[in-house]
């Protein structure tokens, strides 16, 4: 039985080297109702990253134009790089029933909720240790010495916006994250508000046209 709902903004955040980003592709690859927003960002790409699957990275004047004329559901500068959310992709997903996969920061995460509070589900992915996100940032090696120590103490900071989120996994296994995730996820999509279609259901069980 397949009863219409709307779909839903699913934002995960963490500080960098957290964990958020693996379970985000742990999450697109076991649940085909979740499609991934995919954001612009004027970074530079790093190794394997793919333009147009993990980012679109356009120059800072087109990212510029983006946010002047309003194309942006949500825009941050993170980094001393700008990143945004393309907006017709999204609101088209939602009122299809699919969910989108947010991968953004609290900046972003308050921008959506200030926009679009009702169709927001908001997690905070923390690290178990501070030691643990450090060893993470470097086993990765994408980043120079220099980017980690900076990286690491920027972490504080975004860790303190922790309480403005409706949920908090702290990601000491993967596994298990991506579980607790699968579990909310699961919650949202039967809320009352979110099935658009109950009505029509429940009025034929009672035989009310």
């Amino acid at each position: 039985m397949n009863i219409p709902r709307r779909g839903f903004m699913l934002c995960l955040s963490s500080p960098s080297g957290a964990g958020k980003t693996s379970i985000c592709n742990r999450i697109l690859e076991i649940d085909s109702q979740t499609t991934l927003s995919i954001s612009v960002t004027t970074r530079e790409q790093r190794p394997g990253e793919i333009h147009g699957q993990d980012y679109f990275f356009i120059p800072s004047e087109d990212y510029k134009n983006m946010v002047d004329n309003g194309e942006l559901l949500e825009h941050a500068t993170v980094f001393g790089n700008g990143y945004g959310t393309p907006k017709e992709f999204v609101f088209n997903a939602l009122s299809e029933g699919k969910d989108v996969l947010f991968d953004i920061d609290w900046q972003g995460t308050q921008q959506l909720a200030q926009i679009a509070r009702t169709d927001l589900v908001s997690i905070f992915i923390l690290p178990p240790t501070t030691q643990a996100l450090e060893d993470r940032l470097r086993t990765r090696s994408q980043d120079s010495e220099e980017v980690i120590r900076y990286r690491m103490s920027e972490a504080s900071q975004e860790i303190s916006h922790w309480a403005e989120y409706d949920y908090v996994i702290i990601n000491e296994n993967l596994d298990k994250s991506v579980q607790q995730v699968q579990s909310i996820v699961t919650a949202e999509r039967l809320k009352r508000t979110r099935q658009i279609g109950l009505t029509h259901f429940v009025n034929g069980l009672r035989g009310v046209s």
